[in-house]
């Protein structure tokens, strides 16, 4: 299984390394940057493993492999974070986006007493917890429709609000959300993608009343859609959204595999969680990828 995603990911590395122009000063191209990286990734080891020859097969080794001290400086480039959104494009392949997609966040825990600066305290899985979380659109495709990594104390709102301007397409549909995102800022920013955001009101006193202040038409088409009133019939709106935990079962699809989205304890910092995470993300669509070949053969 592990050559069979290796061998999906090569390809994939290779389509994207045609279109993307690499630095011709540097000794090393950026996609193969990407590769050593990935190699490591792919096995859960540091990147400095991935650097020694002698943990490469003679089939999947590269000419000439970069130093330690060259990945760390070349991982933190543009064009390293340029080159793994292509390569996310890639593995998501070119189908229209989904007409049903959902929203969510997935808590990345870090030990408590982790000295890493970037890690912060908020709501994670059972309580709080400390380290990052993963937020994430999900449709039908092997890679998410959009996603970013951020400390675990950052508001899940702030973040939706992002991630809509960040869809394919336009008016593709509905976006499932659970309560945490029934705000008047992530409906408006769904209603400019031409998206519907379908979650339940938040109790809470600002949002509870709809005659108070100006809410937005997104919002009040959800809560004509979920709740029920006199010639407001909500079994459409309410049987979608039960759909939503379907992303659940994504992220623990994306987890439970061999080498998922755990941090191990030599991915610390903001930068170096974020590659690690979009690199996971990608050794999962190409293990998807490489499943759904299978089943059409």
């Amino acid at each position: 299984m592990e050559r069979e995603r290796w061998s999906e990911l090569s390809a994939a590395i290779f389509d994207v390394a045609r279109a993307v122009k690499s630095d011709p000063r540097a000794t090393h191209p950026i996609d193969l940057i990407v590769r050593v990286y990935l190699w490591a990734v792919l096995h859960d080891r540091p990147v400095c493993w991935a650097c020694d020859p002698r943990n490469w097969d003679r089939r999947t080794r590269p000419k000439a492999l970069p130093s330690q001290p060259t990945m760390s400086r070349r991982t933190r480039s543009e064009a390293f974070d340029r080159f793994l959104a292509a390569l996310a494009r890639r593995l998501r392949g070119r189908d229209l986006p989904a007409l049903i997609k959902r929203i969510d966040g997935k808590a990345l825990p870090v030990a408590i007493h982790s000295k890493d600066p970037d890690a912060k305290i908020g709501r994670g899985t059972g309580g709080l917890q400390k380290g990052y979380k993963l937020h994430a659109v999900c449709g039908e495709a092997p890679m998410p429709e959009a996603f970013e990594i951020q400390p675990l104390n950052v508001d899940e709102r702030v973040v939706a609000v992002r991630l809509m301007g960040e869809l394919r397409g336009r008016g593709e549909g509905y976006v499932l959300a659970d309560v945490n995102y029934d705000s008047n800022a992530v409906h408006d920013a769904a209603l400019a993608r031409g998206c519907q955001l379908l979650a339940y009101r938040r109790k809470d006193r600002r949002y509870t009343s709809t005659a108070r202040r100006r809410h937005s038409p997104g919002r009040l088409r959800s809560i004509d859609l979920l709740e029920p009133g006199p010639n407001r019939p909500c079994a459409f709106g309410r049987g979608m959204l039960a759909n939503r935990r379907a992303i659940e079962r994504t992220f623990g699809n994306a987890t439970w595999f061999g080498g998922g989205l755990t941090l191990p304890p030599f991915v610390r910092r903001l930068h170096r969680v974020r590659a690690w995470v979009t690199a996971k993300l990608l050794i999962n669509a190409a293990r998807i990828r490489r499943r759904r070949h299978t089943r059409v053969a």
